[in-house]
């Protein structure tokens, strides 16, 4: 994944090949932006652009060193990850317990030592942090005593998708660089092809991506199938506890599966708040009615309301680790007071 493989960040890619020509290259970046938008594709391109001895500056992507950099393999290039991350990538096994979803200090102190020495085979070493913004702030703090004293010949790339999170101690410190949402076109036209999907069947799953091509990838082909059902139900839940348990049952097996819902019911939110303005560009076009009904019946106030309980359903369940189905049940009963 080289640099001009990069798909749909072009400004990004244009800042650093900027820096890569001008032999400016910045001890510590800081790409910020959405999950699934591009940003480790980029790290790895800058990797294989500074490593890479075919095409210097640039990384032709087939030596040797490219595909090792590609493969997370060279020695020079350190990958820190959470171990949660780690784990949904089948690179360790589960083990004991719940893994961690930060960055721990004593990962980023294991960082300082390795970069405090001199690089095996090429002449720079770089670190790339996978979810930087997962540090503590003690993890933090220790990194920071590595950007104010950076090695000779030493990059650091931090990703985030919530860059802010980071101390402004760390974000000094670094070049930041934005990552925007991809388009749905772009999306749809990967999706299709990587998928093998129909056009019409790739649009929605793009549409349901919201700019990040990584959950298109994960998105459960199922659950976008059913959509129009899923959404009919949520809306009948109304007052009655019955079809409450049964829509948390349903969908509070797991957390993939309550966050697939609580992504389909955001975008579906999204699609009432346009119909309450009459505008077009609904995701879920075959339900405009329904969104039209739903919106008259809510009202803005309500609507936002709705849109806040949904992501603070979200953010329990993937953030802290809360029960799905618990999260669920209490979403829709917080939502009954605007039936």
């Amino acid at each position: 994944m080289t640099l001009a493989a990069v798909q749909g960040q072009t400004r990004a890619v244009q800042v650093l090949r900027s820096a890569l020509q001008a032999g400016q290259v910045h001890h510590a970046w800081l790409f910020g932006g959405p999950v699934g938008v591009g940003k480790e594709a980029t790290a790895v391109g800058l990797a294989q652009a500074l490593l890479c001895n075919e095409a210097p500056s640039e990384g032709c992507g087939s030596c040797e060193v490219c595909v090792r950099v590609d493969r997370r393999l060279h020695p020079d290039v350190t990958w820190l990850l959470p171990g949660a991350e780690a784990v949904a990538r089948g690179l360790v096994s589960k083990g004991e317990g719940t893994p961690s979803r930060e960055l721990k200090v004593e990962q980023i102190r294991g960082l300082q030592e390795r970069l405090s020495l001199r690089a095996l085979e090429g002449k720079r070493k770089l670190a790339i942090l996978i979810a930087a913004d997962s540090m503590n702030e003690s993890a933090q703090n220790a990194l920071l005593k590595t950007l104010e004293e950076p090695p000779a010949e030493t990059s650091i790339i931090l990703l985030a998708a919530a860059p802010d999170r980071l101390l402004p101690t760390i974000r000094s410190r670094c070049a930041r660089l934005a990552f925007a949402p991809l388009s749905t076109a772009l999306i749809a036209e990967v999706i299709g092809r990587e998928r093998k999907l129909a056009p019409e069947a790739a649009l929605e799953v793009a549409a349901l991506a919201a700019g990040s091509l990584g959950r298109a990838r994960e998105l459960d082909l199922d659950t976008v199938k059913s959509r129009s059902a899923i959404i009919t139900r949520f809306e009948e839940v109304g007052r009655s506890v019955s079809r409450l348990l049964r829509f948390a049952e349903a969908h509070g097996g797991s957390r993939a599966d309550a966050e697939e819902v609580l992504e389909l019911l955001r975008v579906w939110n999204r699609d009432v708040g346009l119909a309450s303005v009459g505008a077009s560009g609904l995701v879920s076009a075959d339900l405009a009615s329904l969104a039209a009904e739903v919106a008259a019946r809510l009202g803005p106030a309500n609507l936002h309301r709705r849109g806040e309980l949904l992501a603070q359903a979200r953010h329990a369940i993937v953030e802290r680790n809360a029960s799905a189905r618990l999260q669920l049940e209490r979403l829709l009963i917080d939502l009954m007071g605007m039936a």
